[in-house]
């Protein structure tokens, strides 16, 4: 579990979502105008999403192989950032490098799935996805330690999930190898797709997903461009970041107790925490204190309910959990670039309270859906 825990820091914390964070140091070395920087988020928002409709197609037949093109694409992609001589490059070596998030996914609910089978699948599940916070928290930390050098930390971040991929191929077939002779066969006959009940069964998590990935669009991507336009410094911006990660991370602490609510409960839960966290960022930038409080409180509850939305769809179908992963983190990004386009378009005409307070809305309404809906999802639904 811990060789899960690592992939999924690196391949989301050190790499997918740190782009935001070297983006100023980048720019400025490789003449990276901002438009320009928009369109290159947008490809790797593109390529994740491509990444994660194969983790679809082949999250229960090949979570293995997905492994090894998670680790390449993650790893390859940071170590073509870290050498870029120009910003064309830097573009390609992004995008290939947001792959590795989009694959590691569905591959590690997967292998969970079989690891645990029988167990405790739904807290390493939890955990596992809660890597996210470590990741960030050891972003924050490297930029700060060794900024401007923004090569040396994409250099670290590649070797780092270089060692994570191995780690979970080696201890994932270790664990698992007992079981392959049982499920094997099963596995591959297997239909491709999931049943057309499955599908009706998680219009509920689709629609929750969307919005919550609209709610989360406004810290993600413009936190720290009020902070800053605040008065914050870069330090200080900095160390937001990290908060937000420590909370990310203090969803492995509180996995036990969370776990006692159903997925549905713990979405709702996890999203009017996230929708308070973004209204009280949005109103309370200028003060640090304020802004860091909320900045922990989101990541705790953007772990919580990307882990919730797992949940979800495990207990529709254990079956197809990988691939409900992968779909619903699709719709979850597809969210959050339809809430950055029109949060970016709306913020300066009316202000970060107001703007903040919109995405904050949505991700209320996320919940509300997941919560009044819980009645849907049953493995029976989908006549499993």
């Amino acid at each position: 579990m811990a060789s899960g825990v690592a992939l999924i820091a690196a391949t989301y914390g050190l790499v997918r979502l740190a782009f935001g964070l070297h983006l100023p140091d980048i720019s400025a070395d490789l003449a990276l105008e901002t438009a320009a920087a928009g369109v290159v988020s947008a490809a790797g928002s593109i390529v994740y999403a491509v990444a994660a409709v194969v983790g679809f197609l082949a999250g229960e037949r090949r979570p293995r192989a997905l492994v090894i093109a998670a680790t390449a694409t993650a790893a390859g992609g940071a170590i073509g950032v870290a050498l870029a001589p120009d910003a064309a490059t830097f573009a390609v070596a992004s995008a290939i490098a947001s792959a590795g998030a989009g694959l590691a996914s569905p591959a590690l609910v997967s292998i969970i799935g079989r690891t645990f089978a029988g167990g405790p699948a739904g807290t390493a599940q939890a955990v596992v996805n809660a890597g996210t916070g470590p990741g960030l928290v050891a972003a924050g930390l490297i930029t700060l330690a060794l900024a401007p050098d923004w090569r040396l930390c994409w250099a670290i971040a590649a070797a780092t999930t270089l060692a994570a991929g191995v780690a979970v191929l080696v201890t994932g077939r270790a664990r698992a190898d007992d079981r392959t002779h049982v499920d094997g066969a099963a596995r591959r006959r297997r239909p491709l797709l999931p049943p057309r009940p499955w599908w009706r069964s998680h219009r509920a998590p689709i629609a929750a997903a969307l919005l919550l990935g609209v709610g989360a669009a406004a810290t993600w991507n413009y936190g720290r461009v009020i902070l800053v336009d605040t008065g914050a410094s870069a330090a200080q911006s900095v160390m937001t970041w990290v908060l937000l990660g420590c909370g990310g991370a203090a969803v492995i602490a509180t996995s036990p107790v969370v776990r006692r609510l159903s997925p549905p409960r713990l979405l709702l839960v996890s999203a009017v925490t996230m929708a308070l966290a973004t209204v009280i960022l949005g109103a309370g930038a200028a003060h640090p204190i304020i802004a860091g409080a909320a900045c922990a409180a989101f990541g705790w509850a953007y772990v919580t309910a990307t882990g919730a939305l797992i949940g979800c769809t495990a207990a529709i179908d254990p079956a197809h959990a990988a691939a409900g992963t992968a779909m619903l983190f699709v719709i979850f990004m597809v969210g959050q670039a339809a809430g950055a386009a029109t949060l970016g378009a709306i913020l300066p005409l009316i202000g970060p309270v107001a703007a903040f307070a919109a995405a904050a809305a949505a991700a209320a309404v996320a919940g509300l859906i997941a919560g009044t809906r819980s009645s849907s999802l049953a493995p029976e639904a989908v006549g499993a």
